[in-house]
């Protein structure tokens, strides 16, 4: 099969006209970060947001050309509107353009923190693999557009998904998981230089344009891993999909506790319920003799959790293991031992919690 590289990519759209019958889309300056990476194709569009439905006909339409590149296996086109900065508005990124989502799935759990650093990643990636261990039909989507973790954590560093029949990508799977991440659509090492309307609008897409489930058989969970902060990706699911509620994992040193209370009342102010914190890095536990150090501090997070009026969902240790497995692209939830019965214990409160436990 044909490799398409950036020229062809480049040609074909702009056979596609823009909205206004003026030239194409790519002389028109609307196509923006376009990537190939093995037959998987992901790019912007870039439009006024007062054009209304006839956008979604437009991005159609860019699809379809590039899909006609022999060699493309997959194509994701990001619509992103964006008004002038002198145009005052209230809906500056073009959002309310996208309807609330009708999911094929039964719950959806945000994992946050309020600042990166906190092995957030790898505790939404063990608690989903627990989740699925329960018997539970269970994803895991990677918001993170800009520091996507789940291709190495899940050893699917390189994979791409496919395009079923009805042009919905067809999410990779490992662990009992069905996955999607930015990461499988781009390089490895290739950054992704977008604005904030396009990410809201990636992440919109990842949620409605990827095939979680059927009504008929809907994934029980999905849990998302959420970039760090309190930005624009939080704001876009609290407000596009009926969140279940989110788990928000810290570490027990003031500087993130601190980060960890935004986070809690950033969902609050959305009407998200706060379903527990996790106190992660809790104590290090030496591989060799098993000694416990409190490097970061020890029970911040519990105590923060209880003036805050939120459960407290347990604590993980920093441990060589969970570092190396990570790394390896294996969860640490699998192997047994003292580390897997914590995230497996945390998991069970989240399942009764969502009125989803399963006799295990």
């Amino acid at each position: 099969m044909s490799r398409p590289d950036l020229a062809a990519l480049e040609s074909a759209l702009r056979t596609v006209k823009h909205p206004d019958g003026a030239g194409d889309i790519v002389s028109a300056g609307m196509v923006s970060g376009l990537q190939i990476a093995e037959g998987a194709v992901v790019f912007a569009l870039e439009v006024d947001p007062r054009r209304g439905p006839e956008l979604e006909t437009l991005r159609q339409a860019a699809e379809a050309a590039v899909r006609r590149v022999p060699g493309v296996r997959s194509v994701q086109a990001v619509l992103t509107a964006e008004r002038p900065r002198t145009e005052a508005t209230s809906d500056p990124h073009g959002m309310s353009k996208n309807p609330m989502l009708d999911l094929p799935i039964r719950k959806i759990i945000a994992v946050a923190s309020g600042k990166g650093g906190v092995g957030k990643s790898t505790v939404a990636f063990n608690l989903a693999v627990a989740l699925a261990q329960q018997g539970l039909a269970v994803g895991l989507l990677d918001a993170d557009i800009y520091g996507p973790s789940v291709p190495r954590l899940t050893g699917l560093t390189g994979q791409r998904p496919q395009q079923d029949d009805h042009e919905q990508l067809v999410p990779l799977e490992a662990y009992g998981l069905k996955l999607m991440s930015i990461g499988f659509l781009v390089e490895n090492e290739a950054p992704m230089i977008w604005r904030g309307p396009m990410v809201q609008t990636a992440l919109y897409q990842m949620l409605r344009d990827v095939a979680w489930g059927t009504k008929e058989n809907p994934l029980d969970i999905l849990v998302v891993d959420m970039p760090p902060g309190t930005g624009d990706a939080q704001l876009t699911l609290a407000q596009k999909v009926p969140l279940a509620g989110a788990v928000i994992v810290s570490t027990p040193q003031d500087l993130a506790l601190i980060d960890a209370r935004k986070a809690v009342e950033m969902f609050r102010k959305v009407a998200v319920p706060v379903l527990g914190i996790i106190e992660n890095m809790s104590t290090y536990l030496c591989p060799s003799c098993g000694h416990e150090s409190h490097i970061f501090g020890h029970g911040g997070a519990r105590t923060e959790a209880a003036r805050m009026a939120v459960p407290f969902l347990g604590e993980i240790p920093l441990h060589a293991d969970i570092r190396a497995l990570s790394d390896a692209g294996s969860p640490v939830v699998t192997e047994g031992g003292m580390q897997a019965h914590l995230y497996l214990e945390i998991a069970r409160q989240l399942a009764t919690g969502l009125y989803l436990q399963q006799a295990v």
